[in-house]
C-alpha cells in the first residue's frame, strides 16, 4: 500500500494541531513553516505555535463559550489544549500559558514525532495532493497570491494589535494590588495585578492616549499586493487598539478593557473609576501583560503614555505593543463546514485564515482539518460537526455567513441554534444549558462516526 502524505502549510496553532492529529492517525506529514528564514514582522521566535498577542486562551469556565470549546477539544484529544494545561500560569477562571514554555512544548512534541517532518521553508504555492493551508493571518505575499489565484476571490483583511509586556519588579505594588474580579474561586491574593485610577487620572490618561503619535500603517500595507483587497483600514472589533476605543467616547475604555466592576481598591475600600489589569505572562511570574491594551502607538509614546497609569510610572517594557495585518479568505464562498475547499476535496483550510478568531478557535479548526484529512486518506467521509456544538457552530458560521459583510467570528453562544425549552432561563442557566447540549451532542456524534481520540505513547 502506497504511503499517504499530508502537506500542512503553517506552523501556528492550527497547523501544529492539524499536523499532530493527522500523524497520530497514521499519515506522514510534511509541515512547512517559513520562520525563522522568513519573518512575519510580529513573531519573535522560530518556535511552532508561538502566541503573538495575549498569552490567555480565554475563559476555562464550563458555562462560557471559550470554556465550552476547550471542553469539546479535550473530548476530541487536542494536543495543544493538553500542552496549554501543562504550561499554564495563574489567570483566575481563564487558561493562560507561559508563552515561551508553551511554544517550546509544541515544537518539541512535533519535532520528535516519527511521522512529522518539519520543513523550514516558505511554501509559495498551493501544494498538490492532500493538504491543509493554515498559514495564519500573516500569510506571505506569494502564498496569498496563490490562494487568490486558486479561489478567484480577493482576500479580506483587518489590522490586529498586540499588548505591551512589563517586568513585575518595575510595577509599584504600593499603588497596584493583586485581585481578581469578585475573587470568584481564585486564590486569596488574586491572579491579576490591578492599577486603579481616579476620574482625574483617567481623564489625563485618555487625553494623552488620544494625542499620542501612532505608527503609520503604510509599512504593513506593502504586502497588500494583487489578490489582497486594499482600501480603508479595518480593525477587528474584538481586538481594537486602546487608542481607537478611546476615540469613541470619554468613557469607552472605562466601560471596556478598563472597567472596574468587581474590583475594590484596598487603599480606600472603594471601587476605582477605572482599572488597568496586568496578567502573568510566564511561569516564573516575572513578566505581566497589560490586559486588553493592544496599541499602535510609537514605542517612545508607549513609554510616555502608559507610565501615566498609576503603579507603572517606572515600568520597564519587555515588549511593546505592535500592529500587524491579519488576512482571511472569503470562507462563505470558498469553504464547506468540513473545512474543505469547495472545488477540491483534498484541500483544507484551518485557523484564522478561515475567518475564525481566537487562539482556541484556531486550534479547533486545525484539529478538525487534520482529522478530516486523515479520514479522507482512509476512505472515510469527513466530519461535519453538529451545529449545536461550539466548533460545529463556528464552522457553520464562517461557511454560511452573509457574504456581503463577512467578518471574523469568535466562539460565542449567539451563533448556536436556540435552545428548545419553554423555561425562562437566566443568562448563566442558558449558557450552562447550551454547554450541556453541545457536549451531549458531540459525544453522540463522535460515537456514531466511530471517531477515536488519539492516544500518545
Amino acid at each position: 500500500m502506497q504511503e499517504q502524505y499530508l502537506t500542512v502549510v503553517g506552523g501556528g496553532l492550527a497547523g501544529s494541531e492539524a499536523a499532530w492529529q493527522a500523524a497520530e492517525r497514521g499519515l506522514s506529514v510534511r509541515l512547512y513553516e517559513m520562520r525563522p528564514k522568513l519573518e512575519t514582522g510580529a513573531h519573535v521566535t522560530g518556535d511552532l505555535a508561538e502566541l503573538v498577542c495575549s498569552n490567555s486562551l480565554g475563559s476555562d469556565l464550563p458555562d462560557r463559550a471559550s470554556g465550552l470549546l476547550k471542553n469539546e477539544l479535550r473530548r476530541m484529544g487536542s494536543l495543544l489544549v493538553r500542552l496549554a494545561e501543562e504550561t499554564a500560569v495563574p489567570a483566575g477562571g481563564a487558561l493562560a500559558v507561559d508563552r515561551e514554555g508553551f511554544a517550546a512544548a509544541v515544537t518539541r512534541e512535533l519535532e520528535t514525532h516519527p511521522r512529522i517532518e518539519i520543513i523550514r521553508e516558505e511554501m509559495p504555492n498551493i501544494p498538490d495532493g492532500l493538504a491543509v493551508i493554515a498559514s495564519g493571518p500573516l500569510t506571505s505575499s506569494k502564498l496569498s497570491q496563490a490562494i487568490a489565484a486558486l479561489s478567484g476571490e480577493q482576500h479580506l483583511y483587518f489590522f490586529d494589535a498586540i499588548s505591551p509586556i512589563v517586568s513585575l519588579e518595575s510595577v509599584d505594588m504600593d499603588i497596584a494590588y493583586r485581585a481578581s474580579r469578585y475573587d470568584r474561586g481564585e486564590e486569596e491574593q488574586g491572579d491579576y495585578i490591578n492599577c486603579p485610577m481616579t476620574k482625574d487620572e483617567y481623564e489625563t490618561f485618555v487625553n494623552a492616549l488620544l494625542e499620542a503619535e501612532r505608527i503609520e500603517l503604510k509599512s504593513f500595507e506593502r504586502e497588500l499586493e494583487q489578490g489582497v483587497r486594499a482600501g480603508a483600514h479595518t480593525f477587528f472589533e474584538g481586538c481594537l487598539p486602546v487608542e481607537i476605543i478611546a476615540g469613541r467616547g470619554f468613557d469607552s475604555l472605562a466601560y471596556g478593557p478598563m472597567r472596574p466592576v468587581g474590583l475594590i481598591d484596598p487603599r480606600n475600600g472603594k471601587r476605582p473609576y477605572a482599572v488597568v489589569q496586568l496578567r502573568q505572562d510566564n511561569l516564573a511570574g516575572t513578566l505581566y501583560n497589560l490586559v486588553g491594551f493592544q496599541t499602535n502607538l510609537t514605542f517612545p509614546e508607549q513609554r510616555r503614555v502608559l507610565r501615566l497609569i498609576p503603579g507603572l510610572a517606572n515600568a520597564r517594557f519587555e515588549r511593546y505593543g505592535q500592529m500587524h495585518r491579519n488576512t482571511f479568505i472569503h470562507a462563505p464562498k470558498l469553504l464547506r463546514p468540513t473545512l474543505q475547499f469547495h472545488e477540491r476535496d483534498g484541500l483544507f483550510f484551518a485557523g484564522q485564515i478561515t475567518g475564525v478568531e481566537g487562539y482556541v478557535s484556531n486550534m479547533a479548526t486545525g484539529l478538525l482539518a487534520g482529522l478530516n484529512a486523515a479520514r479522507m486518506a482512509a476512505g472515510e467521509a469527513p466530519l461535519e460537526l453538529p451545529g449545536t456544538t461550539m466548533l460545529g457552530a463556528l464552522c457553520q458560521y464562517v461557511t454560511h455567513a452573509d457574504e456581503a459583510d463577512f467578518q471574523p467570528m469568535k466562539a460565542n453562544f449567539g451563533i448556536m441554534p436556540p435552545l428548545q425549552t419553554d423555561k425562562k432561563l437566566g443568562r448563566r442557566q442558558r449558557a450552562a444549558a447550551y454547554a450541556e447540549r453541545a457536549l451531549a451532542d458531540l459525544d453522540a456524534y463522535l460515537a456514531e462516526q466511530a471517531v477515536l481520540t488519539p492516544v500518545t505513547a
